[in-house]
């Protein structure tokens, strides 16, 4: 239910942890942006051309991030929030629409779209917040936004030529990454507080959740819009009977105590901070992975060229990388049952430039079910200082 804009807009600790029906359709916007990134990633010859579009994608990233942030922070139930989430749907819809045309003369209606997200929603916390006397809460959104006005100079002058200016935009995304990492200092006001990171409930933890659940649609649905174009023949039917089962495997993977790491809890604060950044290279294992699944789908027989190879490898690898260092990070405890089974593709890279794409990728879906399915009882997992566990994470 809406309340109106006069209520306090900084959530209770003890309000509800579920997610509103406002902020899953704001995921759901974000994530058929995530497609339209792969297929872009499908379409590069190169890693050198995708570089450009992974850089987009962490920009789309970290909207949704520092959006689920302030709903993790601020009631959203309140009027004000709900704008910023539906500021923000059309701003992932801007910079959707403005992907495939970049260096056509659409990177300013991109660079808008992202910057004018950031600045709405710092505008209407500050006012709001000074409103209503919070002066914690408002210094807090108050820092978010100097910065992003200050990375925002970047992002519209990178745009000003007609087609992006990547150095600009690689310093300006640079600037959003790296100054959420050193908490957002500010003149007269310095750092948010750690004690702030502190609030984290389970909110926060069900949100990212959500999200890479949601994300991982993406490596079913992308392919079959692909197949959709063509014939549906057997090869590619089982092109798509391994993507399903690829995403199963990640599922897997992911869901494995993800969300007790963001709970509140000894470890929340840390896991605050790093989730934006690990879930952006798991993110981009997602991204990648429907890529793959793309080409796949469109030729699943003859050989597998080399950039094929480094998406159908390197997609999985991205996302089960960007998991291990969550729990590493959070919890000092190194899974290495998933390091060695991630290896095992990798053995057959000097032969599977010879294989069809469809082998490529069911070796590559074996070796996610080993990570995922294989009982771990006997597997001890290190802390540093040689302390050992048996518990796997």
């Amino acid at each position: 239910m809406t309340t109106g804009g006069t209520a306090a807009l900084v959530r209770r600790p003890d309000g509800s942890a579920r997610a509103t029906l406002l902020e899953l359709l704001f995921d759901v916007v974000f994530v058929a942006a995530l497609a339209m990134v792969s297929k872009l990633i499908a379409e590069r010859d190169s890693w050198s051309g995708s570089g450009p579009v992974l850089l987009t994608l962490a920009a789309i990233w970290w909207t949704w991030s520092v959006t689920s942030t302030t709903t993790e922070f601020y009631d959203p139930d309140q009027r004000p929030i709900q704008a910023i989430l539906m500021v923000a749907m059309v701003g992932s819809v801007g910079m959707a629409a403005a992907l495939p045309m970049l260096s056509a003369g659409h990177a300013m209606v991109f660079a808008i779209a992202y910057v004018t997200t950031h600045v709405v929603r710092g505008v209407v916390l500050v006012t709001t917040l000074h409103r209503q006397r919070h002066r914690a809460a408002m210094e807090r959104a108050s820092r978010f936004m100097f910065w992003f006005l200050v990375s925002g100079v970047f992002w519209i002058t990178g745009a000003v030529a007609g087609s992006p200016n990547w150095r600009l935009w690689t310093i300006a995304i640079a600037i959003d990454l790296v100054s959420a990492a050193v908490r957002y200092p500010m003149p007269w006001l310095g750092r948010v507080p750690l004690d702030q990171y502190e609030r984290t409930t389970g909110h926060l933890g069900e949100r990212y959740q959500q999200f890479i659940i949601l994300a991982l649609g993406d490596i079913i649905l992308v392919p079959i819009l692909e197949v959709s174009r063509t014939h549906l023949d057997r090869f590619r039917l089982a092109a798509l009977l391994c993507a399903f089962a690829t995403m199963l495997m990640l599922w897997q993977i992911y869901v494995f105590r993800a969300g007790e790491l963001l709970k509140a809890g000894a470890d929340a604060r840390r896991a605050a901070r790093l989730a934006p950044y690990t879930h952006l290279v798991m993110l981009a294992g997602v991204v990648c992975t429907a890529a793959s699944f793309d080409l796949v789908a469109d030729r699943p027989t003859g050989t597998t060229p080399t950039s094929w190879l480094v998406l159908i490898l390197g997609g999985p690898a991205l996302f089960v990388i960007g998991r291990i260092l969550f729990t590493y990070l959070v919890t000092a405890i190194v899974p290495w049952r998933r390091l060695v089974w991630l290896l095992l593709p990798v053995l057959a890279l000097p032969w599977a430039g010879g294989w069809p794409p469809l082998l490529v990728t069911v070796v590559v879906a074996l070796g996610l079910a080993g990570a995922a399915l294989v009982p771990a009882s006997n597997v001890r997992v290190t802390r540093p200082g040689l302390r050992m566990r048996r518990q796997q994470p």
